[in-house]
């Protein structure tokens, strides 16, 4: 399952999310992301570097705004 999740950041930049081991069996998962984590890819419609996040993984239903808080703390080198 590779869905992919959407959220504008608040200096106006879009980015696309995906789980980077979403094909991957749980116990993989877990042992690469950490257990109920996910590592979360996300890249951005413009000019910015991508970022990688390691997540709860029930990221896909996190409030937009704290995905939005994730990414910019990336991008701030505070990896969440």
């Amino acid at each position: 399952m590779s869905e992919q999740r959407d959220v504008t950041t608040p200096d106006g930049t879009a980015w696309t999310c995906i789980e980077a081991l979403a094909d991957l069996p749980e116990a993989a998962k877990d042992k690469l992301a950490g257990a109920g984590r996910r590592a979360v890819v996300c890249t951005p419609s413009g000019g910015a570097q991508s970022v990688r996040l390691s997540l709860g993984e029930d990221w896909r239903d996190m409030p937009d705004s704290d995905l939005a808080a994730a990414i910019e703390a990336a991008r701030a080198g505070g990896d969440r």
